[in-house]
């Protein structure tokens, strides 16, 4: 087999086309005729020719990858919505590139470092956070970037979350609803705006009717935390109800209740959660959970992405969705309540 590399020129020998017709059929986002794309692209397809996108990409000044960086995976809400990240940057002619980083500052900017070397036209950050000064180092570079499911207070930096303050309060509302008086909370890691959020809102609903949180311990997002929080809330006067900061936990804290304490559920204890991951649906959890709008915030993240990698007077903006309230067998279910959606 011949080692020989096919060039453009040949693609376009072959087609009947000039080379930049060639250029502008495997450039994404330039304009050819049909004809004139099947003819190169069976061609290129005859050849074995394939367009080298390092070259272009240093021709244009655009490499049409998009960094990601991501701090864990271990909960479903993150891959689901990293696989429809991708796709949807696909749809649009860019590609995803997936860095993995830590929770503390130090490993998130080795890997924002790291990227920067890759020459990406953008960054998203999916459940990581950042400082100020790597937010200015970006800017300074000419990187756009925003903010997936997490939120901080610069100014300078656009982000894409669900409504977790509003969220946080529905659960407590629906709790209350249900007449629980004793009611716990078990938090995510301290250092996330989304942890922040959510128990803000779900304190102000409890407040509102005059409750004060009964109960609260910390399991930090990771599932032997938050199963060490449980044994230590149900020690001893143990909450009728308890909201968990997400689903990854809340499974945790079902398997712990029921299996370890001796606890039913919903019988001695309602359970919530929140991101609705598809474990939530299954029998074995049945969770009451706030749905995350996961497909609204993948669309809005990128479009807001591309629109500052194309026009750079986009300003900042902090967009959040509204996510509704699913209501399974978890907690107790009240008569005449409908779900808000799916």
């Amino acid at each position: 087999m011949s080692n020989t590399k096919i060039t453009s020129a040949e693609v376009a020998k072959l087609a009947g086309v000039s080379q930049s017709a060639v250029s502008r059929v495997f450039t994404p986002g330039a304009s050819a005729s049909k004809s004139t794309i099947e003819r190169v692209k069976k061609a290129a397809s005859d050849l074995g020719y394939r367009p080298n996108v390092l070259a272009r990409a240093m021709v244009s000044g655009k490499s049409r990858m998009i960094g990601i960086v991501v701090a864990y995976l271990d909960n479903q809400f993150y891959p689901q919505a990293l696989e429809k990240l991708s796709n949807a940057l696909q749809s649009r002619g860019y590609h995803a590139l997936i860095f993995m980083a830590g929770k503390n500052m130090q490993s998130i900017e080795r890997v924002i470092e790291e990227i920067l070397d890759y020459q990406v036209d953008g960054i998203i950050t999916a459940s990581v956070s950042m400082s100020s000064n790597l937010t200015n180092r970006c800017t300074s570079a000419g990187i756009p970037m925003v903010l997936f499911n997490r939120t901080q207070d610069l100014s300078k930096m656009s982000s894409v979350t669900c409504d977790n303050f509003t969220g946080g309060k529905k659960i407590a509302d629906f709790l209350l609803s249900l007449g629980h008086k004793k009611i716990g909370y078990i938090a995510g890691w301290e250092g996330a705006s989304t942890q922040r959020d959510r128990e803000k809102g779900f304190k102000y609903g409890l407040l509102h009717y005059g409750i004060k949180l009964y109960n609260r311990k910390v399991g930090n997002f990771v599932i032997e935390e938050a199963k060490e929080a449980t044994r230590k809330m149900f020690l001893k006067n143990p909450p009728d109800a308890v909201f968990v900061a997400n689903d990854h936990m809340a499974f945790a804290v079902m398997d712990t209740l029921r299996y370890e304490l001796g606890f039913r559920i919903p019988e001695d204890v309602s359970i919530v959660g929140y991101d609705n991951v598809p474990a939530a649906s299954w029998p074995s959890f049945n969770l009451t959970t706030v749905q995350q709008p996961v497909d609204k915030m993948v669309q809005k993240t990128v479009d807001l992405l591309l629109k500052k990698i194309e026009h750079e007077e986009i300003k900042p903006q902090k967009i959040t969705l509204d996510g509704p309230l699913i209501i399974r067998g978890s907690t107790i279910l009240p008569k005449g309540f409908k779900n808000e959606g799916i």
